[in-house]
């Protein structure tokens, strides 16, 4: 039965990677974006509690959080104030961006109702269908309950009132014994609008990215992160009073907090409550929503393959291993004096550089090699699916135009701070037939940071949950790009456009169990790009 629901996420996969040949189902699938749903989830007749603004809550470095290995974080427990630096950091609306770009909807941008809010996190198409409740227990600064963090007004939406934590822990068997819990959730809509059936690929890449932007936080706050991904998904669901087939929980995360003398106790008012269930209605935007079956049967597969969760030690055979006898390449030190921007700074100008790469100014080996050791410290987290500083995923370099390296594909071994070289060719031609989108000409793209795992490897070891477990990681690799790509002042778009095939056979890949899951486009943005930024906080 196990090997049954495995199968049908293998099928899925695999129908992901192929896209670029064989489309995935519905065929001819057009988007109504006059219907979309909204980016922000908003409860209707429920109380918010506005957030302390969460800025200026961290005077750390990017050099500091993107250390390899990262600096010891303090076992402190968390504050409210700590708490509102973390989500508006990450999920929270920091501005309104426009750029004139290659991307399709940006003759619309100019529009009010059509207008891009940034965020530090990213996500694949700007879709943004995460959602973020906080089990709050005896411990925090307020009433015990399950809180909805509002993006749109930066507030807590509060649902129930009541400690349920100890549901948390029953659901999570290496929850701890936290006095408040994170819980990410995707609702699914929100991305299959625009992707259909590719949606689930995208989402669990995108909590990967938010987790990736928390535990950079959490180390600039000087606190400890973990992440927890086995868990009871159908409790936990019912707790928030989701349909799971509508929205569930990928991610749960442990926050301690410091005990008050005298938590602020609100009266509770309104609101029916079925069984300690939430049943509160929730804004929707558009007037008509559907399900994709690829979606559906493979989030099934994923929830019913109710195996135990491995010994968290298995991870440390599960890594990409090196090519043996490949010439290397030495890389240049990090140039860490140039990631001496503040964490702050640096989420809030991180942004996607659709088609703004120009080739006549390569990308520095100094530039790559600094980006490099940022990224792979993305890896080096706490969980209860691998030990710490253990990493499932490896990272390729398909070099196109970076001073000082020849053109080529190489392996990047982070243990030795050093390239491996694959091949050595011309690789424009090849990087651009592959690529099937029209938002960036990948001929002016200075490298190609291709994310890869050891996809059937990890499926044996894992079951069908080791496909949120690898591209939890994937994303949070892509989201630490950004960071560091950002904080040098470097051009940074990360894709799925890919053929994956194609990268695969350029990187040696084909024939083994790893394969190519994201990538990340490096390179030097021109000079005289039009943009507008208009802040909010």
């Amino acid at each position: 039965m196990l090997e049954e629901k495995t199968e049908v996420v293998r099928e899925y996969v695999e129908a992901v990677f192929r896209r670029g040949r064989e489309p995935m189902e519905p065929i001819g699938f057009t988007p109504d974006f006059g219907d979309q749903p909204s980016r922000h989830k908003t409860y209707l007749g429920v109380s918010r509690f506005p957030l302390p603004a969460g800025t200026g809550g961290t005077s750390a470095s990017a050099a500091q959080v993107l250390a390899t290995p990262p600096v010891e974080a303090e076992d402190r427990p968390w504050t409210l104030e700590s708490l509102a630096t973390l989500l508006r950091l990450s999920y929270g609306v920091l501005d309104r961006r426009l750029r004139v770009n290659w991307n399709q909807d940006s003759d619309v941008r100019v529009l009010y109702p059509q207008s891009l809010w940034g965020r530090a996190a990213a996500s694949g198409g700007g879709m943004y269908p995460l959602e973020i409740y906080w089990v709050a227990g005896q411990g925090g600064p307020l009433t015990p309950g399950v809180y909805h963090y509002s993006t749109a007004h930066h507030a807590f939406e509060r649902l129930l009132t009541g400690d349920l934590t100890d549901e948390v822990r029953a659901a999570c068997a290496d929850a701890g014994e936290a006095d408040g819990f994170l819980l990410v959730s995707v609702r699914f809509w929100k991305n299959s609008f625009k992707y259909n059936s590719f949606c689930y690929h995208v989402v669990t890449q995108d909590a990967g990215a938010l987790l990736g932007c928390w535990e950079l936080l959490a180390r600039g706050l000087g606190r400890r992160l973990e992440r927890v991904l086995w868990f009871d998904d159908e409790r936990l669901n019912r707790l928030l009073g989701v349909d799971t087939l509508e929205e569930s929980v990928l991610a749960v995360v442990p926050m301690p907090f410091a005990r008050v003398s005298a938590p602020v106790r609100e009266p509770v008012e309104g609101g029916s409550v079925r069984g300690g269930l939430i049943d509160r209605p929730s804004f929707e935007r558009s007037s008509v929503t559907r399900t994709f079956e690829q979606v559906e049967q493979v989030h099934r597969a994923v929830l019913d393959d109710r195996r135990d969760r491995p010994d968290p030690t298995v991870a440390a055979e599960l890594a990409p291993r090196p090519r043996p006898d490949r010439r290397t390449v030495p890389l240049p030190a990090p140039d860490t004096d140039r990631l001496d921007r503040g964490l702050e700074e640096v989420l809030r100008s991180r942004q996607t550089s659709f088609g703004s790469f120009v080739g006549s100014h390569p990308l520095g080996l100094g530039d790559l090699a600094t980006v490099l050791a940022g990224t792979v410290s993305a890896r080096h987290y706490a969980s209860d699916v691998a030990p710490p500083r253990t990493g499932l995923t490896g990272l390729y370099v398909l070099a196109n135009r970076v001073a000082g390296l020849g053109s080529g594909a190489y392996r990047y071994d982070p243990d030795g701070h050093r390239l491996q070289v694959l091949q050595e060719r011309p690789l424009a031609d090849h990087l651009q037939r592959s690529y099937y989108l029209s938002n960036y000409n990948i001929d002016q793209v200075g490298a190609v940071l291709a994310i890869s795992a050891r996809w059937e490897s990890i499926l044996r070891a894992y079951g069908s949950r080791g496909y949120r477990v690898v591209n939890s990681e994937v994303g949070a690799v892509a989201q630490t790009a950004y960071v560091a790509a950002s904080a040098l002042g470097v051009g940074c778009g990360t894709v799925l456009g890919f053929d994956n095939i194609a990268i695969d056979e350029a990187v040696g890949l084909d024939g083994t169990d790893e394969r190519t899951f994201l990538f990340v486009l490096l390179g030097h943005e021109r000079a005289d790009r039009a943009d507008f930024d208009s802040r909010l906080v």
